[in-house]
């Protein structure tokens, strides 16, 4: 489950780079930093699970980060 999700947000993100690389419209980025701060925070998830726990709390704390600027810049 948790490697499907992982694909999904992987893939979403990518396609959304993709899509600003080629058209420069900044209106995309925020999509793009959601999707990408999901996919490390589902990493983080799957790290702590293999009991690997100071690189899933470092994964959290960059998650945590990149969806904080994703959502400030949803609001502004």
């Amino acid at each position: 489950m948790l490697t499907l999700l992982k694909v999904i947000f992987g893939l979403i993100g990518c396609i959304l780079a993709m899509y600003y690389l080629v058209t420069d419209k900044f209106e995309v980025m925020p999509f793009m930093s959601l999707f990408m701060g999901l996919l490390i925070l589902i990493t983080g998830i799957s790290d702590l699970k293999e009991n690997q726990k100071a690189s899933a709390y470092m994964l959290f704390l960059a998650s945590g980060f990149i969806i904080f600027v994703a959502v400030y810049t949803f609001s502004s």
